[in-house]
């Protein structure tokens, strides 16, 4: 058998980095930025005032006080925008509001509360340095800094300060375009009446879900018939718009494995991988995209894709956290595991007392218990037994 290391570093080498594209700032959310982003223009652009108030020069209010004020004209008002400012002559002051440009001349801002708020002359009661409530022009960035660099992530800060730099646009790594392919003749969309020995489908909206939440954009291609024929028309329609494939079920070693029989001698490779849940596996490449194929039970689709899929993608579109957290945690009970096999059971981590409690039977049908639980244990395949107390490697998955 292939061991679960051996599978992760395949799949890995089968998943490989979009070329980057140019994208507007508000579809660039999360992404990752492809190259260092170099300012062009300073930030702020211009001296500015960062408070509402009055410029000045500081000699003319050098002896201001509350017991001597200092009397100025005011000779005009400058709000935020405004690009038509005029001078400051000796002896003056301007009205002056957040973020407006410093007029010439004018060295410092005296803010309203340290005045009477006139609108004709106003009364100031207290000095100010130079330089006192002015934003310098290139305080902040200035032009040819570095002020994101490649791999960082966009979140609302990094595009703010983008926004802020006037870039309406920025290079990133795309996200990769993966189709859910769901196989199985049993299948039936939910909220329809099943017949017996039909069940409905649930892999695509898992496993969809599971692709988003990992960064990518995920389409699902539902309710492909155990028909090799049916199989590769569905897969040959949508395979060229995409960057990966991934299916579920058919992939055993049943009559009717209809992703096996389509695919093995056609690029993809079937193995068995020492895990439990999981065994059946499949990767490959199909007319050059990577195609991975997961077993078709429920909780083994999802338990592969977290070993295996999650890490990949995100290394792949140079996004952090590819591995899940992991911690130590004690046993709250004794649990089996098989010879030779890596095993993967469901349970609930209580972080304050540092324990874990596996949940539910360990066959990959029972999806109640993945749904209920927030963390994988990951058993190593030399282990077949663990007594309470024991401690145990442990995946936050939620």
């Amino acid at each position: 058998m292939r061991t679960v290391t051996e599978h992760q570093s395949f799949i890995t080498t089968l998943i490989t980095r979009p070329e980057p594209v140019v994208l507007p700032l508000e579809q660039a959310a999360g992404r990752v930025l492809a190259e260092d982003l170099v300012a062009e223009r300073p930030l702020p652009a211009f001296d500015n005032s960062a408070m509402d108030g009055y410029a000045v020069r500081a000699s003319d209010i050098a002896g201001a006080s509350a017991a001597s004020p200092v009397t100025l004209p005011v000779g005009a008002d400058i709000p935020a925008g405004r690009v038509d400012g005029p001078a400051l002559q000796p002896g003056t002051a301007h009205r002056i509001m957040t973020g407006a440009a410093m007029p010439e001349g004018a060295d410092a801002v005296v803010q309203v509360e340290a005045t009477d708020g006139g609108t004709h002359n106003v009364t100031i009661h207290e000095a100010r340095d130079a330089g006192k409530h002015v934003r310098t022009a290139g305080e902040d960035v200035r032009a040819g800094d570095t002020v994101l660099p490649a791999g960082a992530v966009l979140g609302p800060s990094q595009l703010g300060l983008i926004a802020a730099l006037g870039e309406p646009a920025v290079t990133v790594i795309p996200p990769l375009r993966v189709l859910v392919l769901s196989t199985g003749s049993e299948l039936v969309e939910a909220g329809k009446p099943l017949l017996h020995g039909q069940i409905h489908e649930s892999n695509g909206i898992m496993l969809a879900t599971a692709v988003r939440a990992a960064g990518a954009v995920a389409e699902q291609l539902r309710f492909v018939a155990d028909n090799v024929d049916e199989f590769h028309e569905a897969l040959n329609s949508r395979i060229d718009h995409v960057d990966l494939v991934i299916t579920s079920g058919g992939v055993s070693a049943g009559a009717y494995e209809v992703v096996k029989d389509a695919l093995a001698g056609q690029g993809v490779e079937f193995v068995k991988v020492a895990m439990q849940p999981g065994m059946p596996q499949g990767a490959g490449l199909v007319h050059g995209v990577p195609v991975v194929t997961l077993p078709g039970n429920p909780v083994s689709a999802l338990v592969s894709f977290e070993v295996f899929l999650r890490p990949a993608l995100r290394a792949a579109m140079g996004l952090p956290d590819t591995q899940r957290t992991l911690v130590r945690a004690t046993l709250t009970e004794a649990l089996d595991s098989p010879a030779r096999r890596r095993q993967f059971r469901r349970g609930v981590l209580d972080r304050e007392a540092g324990t874990v409690r596996p949940i539910g039977p360990p066959a990959s049908h029972f999806l109640r218990w993945m749904a209920a639980a927030d963390c994988l244990l990951d058993i190593a395949e030399d282990v077949t037994h663990l007594d309470a107390g024991a401690r145990v490697d442990t995946w936050l998955v939620s």
